[in-house]
């Protein structure tokens, strides 16, 4: 899936009333410090939603050594919760009233212009 298309992805979900995002991942020791956190709360601010992620522990007699650092991030890009890069498990409250609160403050899904464009699916062959 390109960029651009798990753009329209997620607002299509988005409509749908998706609440948190979950992505699996596992950027590498150069991209991992200086993206993965970075994207996690972009999407998050974007989109209005929880975003978490699910990354490998790190691994350095591995093929593919990965950044690890699973994370929660909260509607308004704040990293809520986050491991380091061993093995862990996250915990993280998601709460459903802060989210609507953010969305009523900058409410992006009311100001879409429906009536001027449509979001629809296009195909690679």
């Amino acid at each position: 899936m390109k960029k651009v298309e798990n753009h329209w992805f997620t607002g299509l979900v988005l409509s749908a009333g998706c609440q948190l995002l979950v992505y699996p991942g596992a950027f590498n020791m150069t991209t991992g410090p200086a993206h993965w956190e970075l994207l996690q709360r972009g999407r998050a601010v974007d989109n209005q939603v929880y975003v978490a992620t699910a990354s490998p522990a790190r691994d350095e007699a591995a093929s593919y050594v990965a950044w690890g650092h699973s994370t929660v991030v909260n509607p308004w890009g704040e990293v809520i919760s986050k491991a380091g890069s061993e093995e862990a498990v996250v915990y993280a409250d998601i709460d459903l009233q802060y989210l609507a609160d953010v969305r009523q403050q900058i409410p992006i899904t009311a100001q879409r212009r429906v009536d001027l464009y449509s979001v629809s699916a296009v195909c690679d062959a």
